[in-house]
């Protein structure tokens, strides 16, 4: 059997050999959340790149469960890491710029502390007298292992799974170390169905005959069998219903020649033996339960306003990475994150990627494009500038492609100075950037277009990845001063619900849309019994365009008079002369502009 049989697995270059470049740091005894004192404390890390004399260029990568410090290679010779294509020089995580560390978790079993190494009072592995771990008990020890490094503060922490959790403590409990915190894959908390998956986990290898009460270290075998069982299943919540299909389904009774006493009648089984019995030879069963426990009981709050609450000492930038196929934690999770970190006033942006690969998306390659630019431009601060005037596609006035926005320069003006801001469909950020350009700080995108949310939070802007016929559920009443939809009512199915939406986050509601009514439209119906065209940077036709509605301003207005929506200013506006149209502005103005209150 070869790794290049299952290439695609998250498992397929992780090994037991010794890690070459692993460096540790011993300390003195150490406190548990517990109460409970470890008489001292070892913790393995590796460094990539070089850390600048001010020490403001560190990332800390925090591993999953199954991880360790090895997080990718260190050169040519090395062995590959488990995020290889995200770390290494010109990646995402580029080492040329960034000094990035890892470190094997408390209780992990790949050089730091845990119930394979040593208890100094005894001289034998602690084993089952290893105590439990909380997740606040591994950032402590990454903390005191940046003191050592002379790190005061992260320009990032990164984590996905287990990781994201750590992330999360980090930004919560260290306000002031932390710049930016990148969740990916990854809940303040664990589900019931994902409980139940990990309390069946640690039965099968306590049930195993080898586990000898965890005292196994001296034994001729250990509970490999139930070790292999826990990962077994513990792969399966890593994957999704389409990506098993994917490798499995085409071939099913056509099983990979594994040397296993595991059944692998049938792919999928294989497959599942070969994975389990590759993770023995490399992880440590007494780790597995404690890592495995202490993510169980990590819990930020079992309701939003309690979660919200946790966030709030944080004052970093926040990036929430979440994948449509994971079921170990799912997308709507990461929806709780987001909505917690929103009312909680932080600045988070946000990405839901398409994937049929499951929760081990983060780490495998193919996606790595899709959120891997978010990454570099969260942990990077956006751009220092942006120009004056952006487009709707985020381009500046120099390039070929510009398309001057009349609404954005109309609609700034009618934001009051220093405003909040939900911009929805913002695209690439245009409007967002004049704002924030003024001084206004507390603003927001929405946009489902992920290139077009990447562009805006390349430009430093906090963008949440939503379609907003979803609904605004991510935001509070009264969340905003104003909320904006420029140029995108003729593109939306429910408009009375998206309106409506608008009006209950923010005060305010600034609306603007193309006049279907306008005379140049009359004339092309009249002459050539023709549908008009769109104009701007795409002129689209009738077979293709994104528009699904002919909005006049009669009409517009009707449907205020129905849902008693208070108008509080309209301009109505010519794009062809730059100015308002005072006379007849339902014939001869193509572009309105409402201001709306309840």
């Amino acid at each position: 059997m070869t790794d290049e049989a299952f290439a695609s697995s998250s498992d397929a270059f992780r090994h037991a050999r010794p890690l070459r470049y692993l460096q540790h740091l011993t300390i003195g005894s150490f406190v548990l959340e517990s109460g409970i004192v470890l008489p001292s404390v070892t913790i393995a890390y590796e460094t990539y790149g070089t850390l600048t004399a001010a020490c403001d260029n560190a990332v800390l990568v925090c591993h999953a469960l199954s991880g360790d410090s090895h997080v990718a290679r260190h050169n040519a010779d090395d062995d590959p890491g488990w995020w290889e294509f995200m770390v290494g020089p010109g990646r995402y995580l580029d080492t040329q710029r960034w000094f990035v560390i890892c470190a094997n978790v408390l209780a992990g079993c790949r050089g730091s502390t845990g119930p394979n190494t040593i208890n100094p009072q005894t001289g034998r592995p602690y084993g089952p007298d290893f105590p439990d771990i909380t997740i606040g008990d591994i950032v402590e020890t990454q903390r005191l292992l940046l003191d050592h490094l002379n790190i005061q503060r992260l320009a990032a922490v990164v984590g996905g799974s287990m990781g994201g959790m750590q992330a999360m403590l980090w930004a919560i409990r260290y306000p002031q170390r932390v710049a930016a915190a990148v969740l990916i894959a990854t809940a303040h908390r664990l589900n019931a169905q994902a409980l139940a998956f990990d309390i069946v986990a640690r039965n099968a290898i306590t049930s195993d005959p080898d586990f000898a009460g965890g005292a196994y270290y001296d034994r001729a075998r250990g509970p490999e069998t139930g070790l292999a069982i826990a990962r077994m299943l513990g792969h399966i919540t890593y994957l999704s219903r389409q990506s098993m299909h994917d490798k499995f389904e085409s071939d099913r009774l056509r099983p990979r020649p594994v040397n296993t006493d595991f059944e692998a009648e049938f792919s999928v089984g294989s497959y599942l033996a070969y994975q389990g019995e590759r993770f023995v030879e490399r992880f440590d069963a007494n780790t597995y339960l404690r890592l495995s426990r202490a993510l169980d009981r990590f819990d930020l709050g079992a309701d939003q306003q309690t979660l919200t609450a946790a966030f709030r000492a944080a004052q970093c930038r926040w990036l929430v990475v979440a994948f449509t196929s994971d079921w170990l934690f799912p997308i709507e999770q990461s929806r709780e994150l987001v909505r917690a970190l929103l009312a909680a006033g932080q600045c988070v942006s946000s990405c839901e990627i398409p994937t049929r690969a499951g929760h081990d998306a983060f780490l495998l390659p193919q996606d790595i494009d899709c959120y891997g630019p978010l990454l570099h431009a969260v942990i990077s601060g956006g751009a220092t500038s942006v120009p004056q005037q952006v487009d709707a596609l985020g381009h500046g006035p120099e390039s070929v492609f510009f398309y001057n926005r009349l609404d954005y320069e109309r609609i700034a003006a009618l934001i009051p100075a220093s405003a909040s801001v939900l911009d929805l469909g913002c695209g690439a950020g245009g409007l967002l950037a004049r704002l924030r350009d003024r001084g206004h700080h507390r603003l927001v995108g929405v946009e489902l277009d992920l290139r077009a949310v990447t562009t805006a939070v390349q430009r430093g802007l906090a963008v949440i990845h939503a379609d907003i016929e979803a609904g605004l559920t991510q935001f509070t009443l009264r969340s905003f001063d104003v909320a904006v939809l420029s140029q995108t009512l003729q593109t939306i199915r429910n408009v009375e619900s998206v309106l409506d939406e608008m009006l209950r986050v923010a005060e305010t509601a600034i609306v603007s849309f193309p006049n279907a009514a306008h005379q140049r439209h009359r004339e092309r119906f009249y002459e050539s019994g023709r549908a008009p065209e769109t104009t701007g940077l795409t002129r689209y036709r009738w077979y293709n365009t994104p528009d699904i509605r002919l909005i006049t301003i009669p009409d517009f207005e009707d449907l205020c008079r129905l849902k008693g929506w208070c108008i509080r200013r309209r301009l109505c506006l010519s794009t062809e002369t730059g100015k308002e149209v005072m006379d007849e502005p339902e014939r001869w103005s193509d572009l309105a502009v409402y201001v709306l209150t309840v």
